[in-house]
């Protein structure tokens, strides 16, 4: 498997929406001892049916993100690791209008990859390059927080960026904050 952990799956759908042209995306991420539910929802440019239908082979790749490349792995890995691990997912897209991809983890599951850092998770996705905003809600019913992030909310308390090293080191410990409560 390409993917080490339920992070980099994750990242790997969210990267997609950024790159899809999406100016609003929502990453959730609620987790209880046994499951972690995960949706990204996007504004994007979105899919017809049949390039979702395409997008579910290893064997697509629209060229665009990587020219040379001629598969394309996330979608597919994120159902192979599902299916085999007594989770689930959906993706439901729609031309103009943007996707959504909605994916259950079974964490009890001795095959389901670990979970990985939300924490660096969520920094990266923040600090993707683009035009776009995020909203990131994260609950862990176990540590038992509740917490959102908003990028354009942080970049602006942040002095309006989010790629200077010290405005990075604050969002880091911002994340940390919440995600640790330390």
């Amino acid at each position: 498997m390409m993917h080490y952990s339920l992070c980099d799956m994750i990242a790997d759908i969210t990267q997609n929406s950024v790159e899809a042209g999406a100016s609003h995306i929502t990453l959730e991420c609620v987790q209880s001892a046994d499951v972690l539910d995960v949706t990204v929802k996007d504004d994007g440019k979105g899919m017809n049916k049949e390039t979702l239908d395409k997008a579910k082979s290893p064997f697509y790749t629209d060229g665009i993100k990587h020219p040379k490349r001629k598969v394309g792995l996330g979608i597919p890995f994120l159902i192979q690791t599902a299916e085999e691990t007594d989770g689930s997912w959906n993706i439901q897209s729609e031309p103009g209008k943007g996707t959504t991809v909605t994916m259950r983890f079974n964490l009890t599951n001795i095959d389901t990859p670990p979970v990985g850092n939300l924490s660096e998770l969520f920094f990266s996705m923040m600090t993707l390059p683009g035009e776009y905003d995020m909203d990131i809600h994260r609950v862990d019913a176990v540590a038992q927080r509740d917490y959102s992030l908003n990028r354009s909310e942080l970049q602006e308390t942040l002095g309006g960026e989010l790629s200077s090293a010290a405005s990075q080191i604050l969002l880091k410990k911002f994340i940390d904050s919440q995600e640790y409560g330390i």
